[in-house]
This record gives C-alpha cells, structure tokens and sequence, in this order.
C-alpha cells in the first residue's frame, strides 16, 4: 500500500490519499464493525420473547392492508 500525506507548511499532516482499493477495504470493514456493533445492542435488548414465523407474517399481512 502507498499511502501519501498532504501536509502544510510546517509539515503537519492534513490529509491522507490511498489507493481505491484501499478505501473501499476500508470502507467495507467500517460497515462490517457497524454491523456487529448494531447486533451486539440488539442482543443486549432482547427480553428471549419470540413470536412464531406464520404468526410475524400475519401481523407484517395485517400492516399491509392497514395501507
């Protein structure tokens, strides 16, 4: 990996320029820690109540043709 500073006149690092590649690997592992920071809230939430799958279906069928 290059990776170029874009620094000012006294040398002090403003900036970062990486290859694209680099970025959207980046990119790509940020989103993946923001989802298992999500999951990791989630599963701090849940109370163990499950609702059957025909039943979660209905409910999202009622929603629907409330619209």
């Amino acid at each position: 990996m290059t990776t170029q500073f874009v620094t000012d006149n006294q040398g002090n690092k403003l900036a970062v320029i990486l290859p694209i590649d680099e970025y959207i690997k980046l990119l790509e592992e940020l989103e993946e820690l923001e989802d298992i920071k999500l999951y990791d809230e989630a599963k701090k939430k849940d109370t163990g109540e499950r609702i059957p799958m025909e039943d979660a279906f209905k409910m999202i069928e009622e929603k629907r043709n409330k619209i």
